[in-house]
């Protein structure tokens, strides 16, 4: 799975919870009309009934709840770009500017690491592996 897939269904869920769902969601609904736009209405449907379960998971500290939606959720990213590639500039154009935005510090954290975003100011360099690191103390 592409990692933007990756990201965007952990922010999805996670924005599900919070104040700017709605222009969220919108954004979502609007990526599904220009790749399926067969498919748009009942996905802002899906979107409704998904925050229902997103809520009441954080109100019962339900983390398997959250964690199916947001697998249920790269599934369905994953099958839009399969159908269309060309959208993947779309998907990452919204995890940028209307997911992550509505996210909490925490939130935003966890999705930075699934996106695998970083940033370097200054002069610093960054040295990044597709896998595991580990370092020797010796």
């Amino acid at each position: 799975m592409e990692p933007v897939v990756l990201a965007a269904g952990t922010a999805l869920v996670a924005a599900m919870a919070s104040n700017a769902w709605e222009a969220a969601r919108d954004a979502l609904v609007g990526l599904w009309w220009k790749g399926k736009p067969e498919e748009a209405e009942a996905v802002g449907s899906e979107l409704r009934r998904a925050r229902s379960v997103v809520l009441e998971a954080r109100r019962t500290n339900d983390a398997d709840a959250e964690q199916a939606l947001i697998v249920f959720w790269r599934m369905r990213f994953d099958q839009l770009l399969r159908k269309r590639p060309d959208l993947v500039g779309d998907l990452r154009g919204v995890l940028q500017d209307d997911l992550v935005p509505a996210l909490d510090a925490d939130d935003r954290d966890r999705v930075s690491v699934a996106f695998g975003r970083t940033e370097a100011h200054d002069h610093a360099r960054i040295y990044r592996a597709g896998r595991d690191r580990h370092a020797d103390g010796g």
